[in-house]
């Protein structure tokens, strides 16, 4: 990243170069194509949610981005995906677009709601990253950076493996830059009386 986030009266900001915004916004597009649910051939799908035809994906990357909501009762959660699953992909694709258009300009001003919006987006696309790369525990994530940040980093899945770990700064950065506007009234941050603040 050219210049890491900070948080001041203006909102969270940060200056992005063109070539990371386009990583930034490929990896974004990617998961909003994973998340685009099928054709559906109940013309009612789309307007009261429910969809008969959904099933549990079979892409274990689209598994984690849509668990089951039950737990132990595979009955009750593919009663529940068919009742949700269509609403929270449309949430998960909308929240994407909307970072991906952030992404437009080299310097990202958000307020404390748009935030908190880029750094779920960004969790997704870590998700389906550690997904693909087999990383399931906090312990394989730090195992990770461990290697990449070693002289010799190898070449298995390299470009994932860095990808994964791109994008796991940007989000870091997002979230510390949160947690120091709200520790100092930041504007946006919830608290009455602190609009437009200094930090």
């Amino acid at each position: 990243m050219s210049e890491g986030f900070s948080s001041g009266t203006t909102g969270i900001t940060a200056f992005i170069g063109p070539d990371e915004r386009h990583i930034l916004q490929g990896v974004i597009g990617s998961v909003i194509k994973l998340l685009e649910p099928p054709e559906s051939a109940d013309p009612l799908a789309a307007i009261i949610g429910w969809d008969d035809e959904v099933q549990v994906p079979e892409d274990p990357a689209l598994r984690r981005l849509l668990p089951d909501g039950v737990e132990g009762d595979g009955t009750a959660a593919l009663e529940l995906r068919r009742l949700t699953e269509r609403s929270v992909r449309q949430s998960k694709i909308g929240a994407l677009q909307a970072a991906s258009l952030m992404l437009d300009s080299d310097e990202l001003k958000l307020d404390l709601k748009q935030a908190e919006l880029f750094a779920r987006a960004l969790n997704d696309v870590r998700l389906v990253f550690a997904e693909r790369l087999g990383l399931q525990t906090a312990a394989d994530v730090d195992e990770l950076h461990e290697v990449l940040e070693s002289e010799d980093p190898g070449d298995g899945d390299l470009e994932l493996r860095t990808l994964f770990y791109f994008v796991g700064a940007v989000q870091n950065g997002v979230v510390r830059a949160m947690l120091e506007s709200a520790k100092a009234g930041g504007p946006g941050d919830g608290r009455p009386g602190n609009e437009g603040s200094a930090p």
